[in-house]
């Protein structure tokens, strides 16, 4: 049951948003103008706006719109519509992204940024934070039309100043790679270029470093398994020399689960995760797979590789696409067993 603050206006309209959504928000229109949005299916979570006039109607949409989430610009969700209209005479359209719990933990996780360079730094930076800092304004810029051609010379941009950042972390080398976790929102890693060889693991909450990772060479990209508690990695320079270019890690052992050797001279350059494999790419290899990764090499070409391991204990996978037992052979079985 859903109760009201005290001293809250008498409701005056009602709607349910679509079936075809099953987020089952209700909206309160009210006589002083406000408009609550709330579910039973997640009480915990309410929201309010306010009208300029009493509300006389709220209707929502009957299907979902496919539309870019504005949390997260890079995702697109289905959301809600909402017609309110008010006693003055106006109407207002409410796009409503109402997210789950997990989603929500995701954009909490999206609030943090990294970067990294040849500094040999790594920096974590708030960005809500970032956001509030005042704009610099800049100009000329290349100049932009407006629908009434309009000539704009200058623009506004965001400085971020030394010192801004919420944490940092030192590398040995440059660092070549960043990712976060998506099933930890916490943990985040980091690759070290040739004088490094390493992958780093920290925790954004504390600024711990939870472990190391000696891949003995160049650590030029790290994707995180978005279904499993696994990570790939791809490397360039070698030291000393072997013929792997990508592998994979459970966590939070470390222990290498797939290697991918190449025999010619090419060096992976950065990968990006690939669900081909999931949706049936149309390929022989690529059917009943579990996705895989996209690999930039330095010979201008690019390279598909099934790797993540099968199954939810994540075993390692042999065959054409993973090897097996290259590294252990040629570096004596201690390649990459080092958890520091």
């Amino acid at each position: 049951m859903y109760t009201a603050s005290q001293g809250a206006s008498h409701v005056t309209s009602l709607s349910f948003s679509s079936s075809q959504g099953g987020k089952a928000v209700l909206a309160i229109g009210r006589a002083d103008g406000k408009i609550t949005l709330w579910s039973p299916a997640d009480p915990a979570v309410k929201l309010q706006t306010h009208q300029p006039g009493p509300v006389s109607c709220v209707s929502f949409r009957p299907t979902t719109s496919r539309r870019r989430s504005l949390r997260d610009s890079c995702t697109f969700i289905d959301s809600e519509e909402l017609l309110a209209g008010d006693e003055v005479g106006n109407v207002y359209l409410y796009s409503v992204e109402w997210p789950t719990q997990e989603q929500r933990d995701i954009f909490d996780w999206h609030e943090l940024f990294a970067t990294g360079g040849n500094d040999n730094h790594l920096f974590l930076f708030n960005t809500r934070k970032v956001l509030k800092t005042p704009p610099s304004v800049l100009g000329p810029v290349r100049p932009a039309r407006t629908a009434q051609s309009e000539l704009i010379s200058t623009d506004t941009i965001i400085q971020i100043l030394p010192g801004e950042q919420a944490r940092s972390f030192a590398l040995n080398a440059a660092c070549k790679a960043i990712a976060f976790a998506p099933w930890n929102p916490t943990l985040l890693a980091a690759g070290g270029g040739s004088n490094d060889r390493c992958i780093h693991f920290f925790s954004t909450a504390t600024g711990a470093k939870l472990a190391t990772l000696d891949c003995y060479a160049q650590v030029t990209s790290i994707v995180f398994n978005a279904n499993r508690e696994e990570f790939a990695a791809t490397f360039g320079f070698a030291q000393p020399d072997h013929a792997v270019r990508v592998a994979v890690f459970g966590w939070p052992g470390c222990e290498c689960r797939v290697k991918v050797p190449w025999w010619g001279e090419e060096r992976a350059l950065y990968a990006v995760e690939w669900a081909g494999a999931d949706l049936g790419a149309g390929t022989k290899h690529c059917k009943g797979g579990n996705g895989g990764l996209v690999v930039a090499t330095s010979d201008a070409s690019i390279k598909f590789h099934e790797v993540w391991s099968k199954g939810a204990g994540g075993q390692v996978r042999k065959g054409i696409r993973a090897g097996g037992g290259v590294l252990d052979d040629e570096l004596g079985g201690h390649w990459m067993d080092s958890l520091r």
